[in-house]
């Protein structure tokens, strides 16, 4: 009776990094900073994939779509903190929360699976060189990313829903720095049994089948890698899926330490956690691709050198 009659929440309020504004506005410039580095780098890999012939491959096309989902979920969290810097009030309402948990779990679980099909596309080349153009045709790939996108859209919507069934007449005050399923649950007045089932289970299924492909893919690379007699040979076969595998590294490694570390009394390390997963990560990605491949820092110098 009591939740029939209470008043149900319209807005929540974000908790920031700091109250002091000096702090503040250092804050401000160095995620503003860290955003157009975002923004450049990845719709930069963009415009290069497309501009340039010899990365029209699968793997430059995957990367491609990596880079667009990253600049979408970075869009998606760092806008609304750098307004949140320069704003006494720090809120969002109820409306604009559930939007921002539904884009954010779709472009992550996007991610995951663009992660697992790029390791997938890397075990066929390094494995089965012979028929990997005959596999990994365009038809072939544009399923795949495709794919990709359908399994994060129906992340998103499974969250979504299992969120709108909740009803917030406590607290508002959400202790991070943008819309996270996790502290929402934590907030409602509801019974979260459903919701909590959804979050494990999209977890369960989705996350742990993209990174067992992940892991598998990479268990066979190693395998083939190792077989090779000629060192050159191992390195060649090696450097081709480096990147991808610093890029998985941090993206698995961020989220896990984000999602599966205990919560602490003091949640800094929990807000610091998240801000490498959702602000830094996307960032670093195209650096490491052009800083790390030697196709694309070669495209990137076909494509200024004087004509």
């Amino acid at each position: 009776m009591a939740e029939i009659n209470c008043t149900q929440v319209t807005e929540f309020s974000l908790m920031g990094f700091t109250e002091d504004p000096v702090t503040q506005v250092i804050f401000f410039l160095m995620f503003l900073l860290i955003y157009l580095f975002t923004i450049l780098g990845n719709l930069g890999m963009i415009a290069l994939i497309r501009a340039s012939p010899q990365l029209h491959s699968p793997m430059y096309y995957f990367l491609g779509n990596l880079a667009f989902v990253d600049l979408c979920s970075s869009t998606v969290i760092t806008p609304k903190m750098l307004v949140d810097f320069m704003s006494e009030k720090k809120g969002i309402a109820y409306v604009g929360c559930m939007a921002q948990v539904f884009i954010f779990d779709l472009f992550g679980m996007t991610e995951c699976f663009l992660l697992a099909m790029m390791a997938y596309d890397r075990y066929m080349a390094i494995c089965h060189p012979l028929v990997y153009p005959l596999v990994m045709s365009p038809k072939y790939c544009f399923q795949l990313v495709m794919g990709s996108y359908l399994m994060g859209l129906t992340n998103g919507m499974g969250q979504t829903i299992g969120m709108s069934n909740l009803s917030f007449c406590g607290s508002s005050v959400i202790n991070l720095f943008f819309c996270d399923i996790s502290p929402l649950i934590s907030l409602s007045t509801s019974n979260t049994t459903l919701s909590r089932i959804i979050l494990r289970t999209s977890a369960s299924l989705f996350g742990l089948s993209s990174s067992l492909v992940v892991l598998v893919s990479y268990v066979a690379i190693i395998s083939a890698i190792l077989s090779i007699r000629s060192a050159e040979g191992t390195r060649k076969a090696f450097s081709t899926c480096i990147s991808h595998l610093t890029t998985v590294s941090i993206f698995y490694g961020t989220s896990l330490f984000m999602y599966l570390k205990p919560s602490s009394d003091s949640s800094r390390e929990d807000k610091w956690a998240a801000v490498f997963y959702t602000v830094v990560t996307p960032m670093l990605n195209p650096l490491i691709y052009s800083l790390r491949n030697k196709e694309v820092k070669e495209a990137l110098r076909r494509l200024t050198k004087p004509k």
